[in-house]
């Protein structure tokens, strides 16, 4: 059929109908909110590249955590930053610091939230990097152990899923076989799958004072032009006994969450990473843009690319926004 009698244009006539035939819903429950914790009490900090986004103590973080949960949000993704760094990031696997004592007062707090942690070392260590560092080089296997150590630490405090972002060879793996070993064996893995070397996460580096203190990321984190590296990267993970895979940054590689979901049935995450975020407020603040219909619009594009689970800075407003609809 053909124009005059095939009319597109009659199935947007008004929102009744453009609802009815709608292809992707976004939903509060899609979305995983990020949040950055820290020792100390009542401290609720924001962090200035993020508008809108905090440096939090426990306290302050489960009143957030709660305000998410009564919006429909179900889960939070725990950073966390520690009193003291060192060359093998030891704080990163301490039942004292900062992650596993927010994860513990959390779970007490709000049973039902869902508490993912993010699983790295680039936080805790003294040169920024993601593990064992000697004659500047980043020691893959070495590293390996003391993320397990981590992972089994954030297990042991209460955590719901842990989400290792390390981009290491086989640590998914090795945080499976610490988990299991330790009667764990129901904690699911939601690896950081296919993560990119990427200009977006500047304002993540000041939130988790990360930076690294030479060099960079490149010899770990994926190179920005490669797709099927991504998928032997999922693939890979899979093998090793993820449950939930990643794809990050989302919005320069929608391209990739699209060939994971056609090419992989596992859960898929997206992660809508700091830059993405801090574009969009920097926009909105000088009125360049209509922030409510940009977030929601980049959130949907990225669920229709095929994402599952949407991690996003921008989780709180979009869902009043969608709840308000």
């Amino acid at each position: 059929m053909q124009f005059p009698f095939l009319r597109l244009r009659r199935l947007r006539r008004n929102e009744n109908i453009r609802k009815m035939v709608r292809e992707t819903e976004l939903s509060p429950a899609d979305f995983v909110y990020p949040l950055f914790v820290v020792h100390g009490s009542n401290v609720r900090e924001e962090i200035s590249s993020m508008p809108g986004v905090f440096h939090l103590s426990v306290d302050m973080l489960i009143k957030e955590a709660e305000s998410a949960l009564k919006l429909g949000i179900p889960s939070i993704l725990l950073f966390g930053l520690p009193g003291k760094k060192d060359e093998i990031g030891s704080e990163a696997y301490s039942a004292e610091g900062a992650v596993q004592k927010a994860v513990k007062a959390v779970k007490k707090a709000l049973p039902e939230i869902i508490v993912i942690t993010d699983v790295c070392m680039c936080e805790y260590t003294s040169h920024g990097h993601c593990g064992v560092v000697k004659d500047g080089e980043l020691l893959n296997d070495p590293t390996l152990e003391l993320l397990a150590k981590t992972a089994l630490s954030h297990a042991e405090a209460g955590a719901d899923i842990v989400a290792p972002s390390d981009m290491m060879d086989g640590r998914v793996k090795a945080i499976r076989e610490i988990l299991d070993n330790n009667g764990f064996e129901d904690i699911p893995i939601m690896s950081y799958a296919a993560k990119y070397s990427s200009a977006f996460y500047g304002p993540f580096r000041e939130a988790a004072d990360s930076t690294p203190q030479f060099g960079d990321r490149k010899s770990y984190q994926m190179d920005p032009p490669n797709l099927r590296e991504a998928l032997r990267e999922i693939s890979l993970d899979i093998q090793e006994g993820a449950d939930i895979v990643m794809v990050k940054p989302a919005l320069a590689y929608l391209d990739v969450i699209r060939e994971a979901r056609r090419n992989f049935n596992h859960p898929l995450a997206a992660y809508n990473v700091s830059g993405e975020y801090s574009m969009v407020k920097a926009a909105a603040e000088k009125g360049w843009i209509d922030e409510k219909r940009v977030v929601t619009e980049i959130l949907t594009g990225i669920k229709r690319a095929g994402a599952d689970i949407v991690i996003t800075y921008h989780a709180v407003d979009a869902a009043k926004w969608l709840i308000s609809k």
